[in-house]
């Protein structure tokens, strides 16, 4: 078997870190959920996933899960993401439930994935799309909440799952492309990095 070079590992390792500490300085002390200026359509609903960290990080690490068990894994979990997130964003209209509820739950959601990943679960389907599923409505509910606030919900819900599918396939990608290195500690590590970003939300309460 070939071993990847270290130098070249290491770069990678580097644009990786990054690319997550970029994405992270996105998130606002007052609110990742809440974008300045006015709220478009699609444009704002695709922007969003990208703007906020806490649902950045959700998405990749569904996508990093997925390729990590392999199978059938590496399409449901991103599938059945965004479909349960907009069953969430119709929970967000219809009644109001605690922002502290909603903001544990999502800082859970990094803390749970990332930690499946950094252990390496190969969870049973059924327990893999329940996680995945459960921590959806988590995310899909501030959406429900700011939807119709939008200039052209519809749009704007259109954009922000194309935005969260786009998000699950870099997941994939980064897990497919750095999965074999060192036998599979590099995706493993991100898990981890996503963990602390977790904790760091839950412990905080900065989103």
């Amino acid at each position: 078997m070939t071993h990847p070079h270290p130098k070249k590992t290491a770069t990678s390792l580097r644009q990786m870190i990054t690319m997550s500490l970029i994405a992270a300085s996105f998130a606002t002390p007052a609110s990742a959920h809440i974008l300045g200026g006015p709220m478009g359509g699609f444009g704002s609903g695709f922007e969003h996933p990208l703007l906020g960290a806490d649902h950045f990080l959700a998405m990749l690490a569904v996508g990093l899960w997925g390729a990590q068990m392999g199978g059938r894994s590496v399409w449901t979990l991103p599938a059945t993401f965004p479909l349960i997130m907009c069953v969430g964003g119709v929970i967000g209209m219809l009644f109001n439930i605690p922002d502290a509820v909603i903001s544990g739950g999502i800082s859970l959601s990094l803390i749970a994935l990332g930690g499946a990943i950094a252990a390496r679960w190969k969870a049973p389907e059924y327990a893999s799309l329940t996680i995945i599923a459960l921590f959806a409505l988590f995310h899909g509910y501030p959406h429900g909440k700011m939807a119709p606030n939008a200039t052209d919900p519809a749009a704007y819900t259109v954009g922000f799952v194309v935005a969260t599918g786009m998000i699950h396939i870099l997941g994939i990608a980064i897990g497919y492309g750095l999965g074999r290195l060192y036998n599979g500690l590099v995706v493993r590590a991100l898990g981890g990095m996503i963990v602390l970003a977790g904790v760091y939300y839950l412990v905080t309460g900065q989103m």
